[in-house]
């Protein structure tokens, strides 16, 4: 079973995984999620670079179960 995790709105580890794989889904819920921890730098960050950062999400959602955190 999949392990709980606290990226993309609290949704588990799997779906959050499935996620992270599409780019524009993953840049846009970087961005939200980020913005709703209330790091609006780190968002402002995620709207340029988002496509850069994507691969590393997918690398750390794959070995840690959490996306990159920048800031």
């Amino acid at each position: 079973m999949a392990t709980a995790s606290k990226d993309y709105f609290k949704f588990s580890r799997m779906v959050s995984l499935i996620l992270v794989i599409f780019p524009l889904t993953a840049w846009a819920l970087g961005i939200v999620t980020r913005a709703e921890e209330k790091h609006y730098l780190a968002a402002i960050i995620r709207v340029f670079t988002g496509w850069g950062v994507w691969i590393l999400d997918i690398i750390c959602m794959i070995r840690n179960g959490k996306i990159l955190r920048i800031l």
